[in-house]
């Protein structure tokens, strides 16, 4: 199963305070890694912006890069100019931002202007990713040995389907070869830069992201511990469906959650897709487990021991309802990680820690007896 690195909340608390910059009284920028070598605190995507007044939004490192790069964001906010930024955390020179941290990494920080009358800027492009429930691509220009007319430095373009970016990506010599190079990065989900060399000789490297949809989870149930399942759920940037019968319901939840449904409600499932069941209600669980079963749902939690489990199996059998077992591996039961969890909210902190380590293809144990580096892309 591929990693996915979802950035989603990040960007929609981006593009919310985009939305409320008055650009007729100050400027931004935004800072985004376009490449790490070794380690560091933050990944590709990582993204931040930069207002004039020297507030920003998001973050590109632990907070040892943030005060630098805003001096930079400023400087490419008077140019009016994107630049790309180099840390070295590796170098033992103390006067190098970052060392001493122990990153021991090196990383590409694009620090791009932001023009709100262009409707293709790097955070409108962003914007246009929310609400799809399928991973998005962006292709950045990070580097570019000579200027060009046609193309420069920061500029960003959405790949949304072949014919549409192949008309509106100026570099046609590329078109074919960039769009393999797409169509791979999407199917691995995996983020990559790309060296290419144009007929005349120029240099350019173009930072392919996949921007994976946020995990969707559906929680069935309407009493108490739900409401700190879907609070934490939603504190992960998660989109969060609460299924209820409403007249149980507090109106507290529909505040918190995305959507709340009723009962009989049909979940519009995608691979990023994860339920928990927690009804408290044998009769009304073992109904959620048979539907979700007939779905192409990865993951179905369902709360309590596993011998309640057990015992819808045994049910399914004499019912002569066949659990295959690529089935059975979507069922999680008991739900959650191992880590003695008591209260409510513990319980949901376990559960949500689960399905996050699920779609990251990790085992959820401690990093400490991880024989791996903690990212491995």
């Amino acid at each position: 199963m591929p990693f996915y690195r979802i950035y989603m909340k990040e960007i929609k608390q981006i593009t919310e305070a985009y939305q409320n910059i008055d650009f007729s009284k100050t400027q931004a920028a935004l800072a985004t890694v376009v490449r790490v070598e070794g380690s560091s605190y933050r990944r590709t995507g990582a993204r931040m912006l930069v207002l004039e007044s020297g507030e920003w939004i998001g973050g590109i490192s632990g907070g040892c890069l943030e005060g630098d790069a805003l001096k930079k964001a400023r400087l490419a906010m008077s140019q009016n100019k994107a630049t790309l930024i180099t840390y070295d955390t590796t170098d033992d020179d103390p006067y190098q931002i970052g060392v001493g941290l122990g990153c021991n990494g090196i990383i590409d920080v694009l620090i791009t202007p932001l023009d709100p009358q262009n409707p293709n800027n790097a955070v409108r492009q962003l914007q246009s990713c929310i609400d799809q429930r399928t991973p998005n691509l962006i292709v950045t220009v990070t580097q570019i040995s000579k200027s060009r007319s046609d193309i420069v430095l920061g500029d960003v373009f959405r790949f949304d389907n072949e014919a549409h970016f192949t008309k509106v990506f100026p570099l046609k010599e590329l078109n074919e070869e960039l769009v393999s190079s797409i169509v791979e990065a999407l199917e691995t989900t995996k983020s990559v830069s790309k060296e290419y060399i144009l007929e005349e000789g120029t240099k350019i490297t173009l930072f392919l992201e996949v921007i994976p949809p946020a995990i969707q989870l559906y929680v069935f149930g309407s009493n108490y511990d739900v409401y700190p399942m879907v609070r934490v759920a939603k504190e992960l940037g998660w989109r969060v469906i609460a299924v209820c019968n409403p007249a149980k319901m507090h109106p507290s939840l529909s505040q918190m959650a995305d959507a709340v449904v009723p009962k009989d409600y049909q979940p519009e499932i995608d691979k990023f897709t994860a339920a928990i069941s927690m009804c408290h209600d044998y009769e009304t669980d073992y109904r959620n487990l048979q539907m979700l079963l007939n779905t192409d749902i990865r993951y179905i939690g369902l709360l309590g021991p596993k011998k309640r489990t057990i015992k819808m199996y045994d049910r399914m059998a004499e019912e002569k309802i066949e659990l295959l077992p690529e089935q059975e591996q979507r069922i999680f039961s008991p739900v959650g990680l191992d880590i003695g969890a008591a209260t409510p909210e513990e319980i949901a902190l376990s559960v949500c820690a689960e399905v996050r380590a699920f779609f990251s293809s990790r085992d959820g144990s401690s990093l400490k007896l991880r024989p791996k580096p903690i990212y491995e892309n």
